[in-house]
């Protein structure tokens, strides 16, 4: 059931747009906002409120790298792992973080903290290897400064 915050910000959204399948990606946003990722009963609820069915819109919500429909830790690392972070020092990244963290790539630490997912492009190629935290970018990435950064998100 969603809950009245998230009823309030979706019907918000709704009156911005033409017809409520728009909101789609917005609502799905918004209910990830407030619970960290978006179940199944999450997005059953949604649909409904959109008149989709729930394939329709989990078609969406899969097709979007950024909206979860596992649970994740409390902070989300996005690794990028596009071409030019691949010329840059990529897999050296993705070590440092495999072993700092103690997971693989998709998985969540022990302690709910951290969950570790790649992603195909930060758009920041210019400044690689990068990622982020939390929708905060990280430029120009080596083993010192991983170190640094997760220590802020602990």
């Amino acid at each position: 059931m969603l809950s009245p915050e998230e009823r309030q910000e979706i019907e918000f959204e709704l009156a911005r747009y033409p017809t409520k399948r728009a909101v789609c990606i917005d609502a799905l946003k918004i209910v990830q906002r407030h619970r960290g990722w978006v179940s199944d009963e999450g997005l059953r609820d949604i649909a409904a409120l959109l008149d989709m069915s729930v394939d329709e819109l989990d078609g969406v919500a899969t097709f979007y790298n950024l909206i979860f429909r596992q649970p994740v830790g409390k902070h989300v690392v996005m690794v990028c792992d596009s071409v030019s972070c691949w010329l840059t020092g990529y897999e050296r990244v993705r070590e440092e973080l495999t072993k700092r963290l103690g997971v693989k790539l998709g998985e969540t630490t022990a302690d709910g903290r951290f969950t570790l997912l790649p992603i195909v492009c930060l758009g920041a190629c210019d400044r690689a290897p990068v990622m982020m935290v939390d929708g905060d970018l990280h430029p120009n990435l080596d083993a010192q400064k991983i170190e640094g950064i997760l220590e802020k998100y602990r």
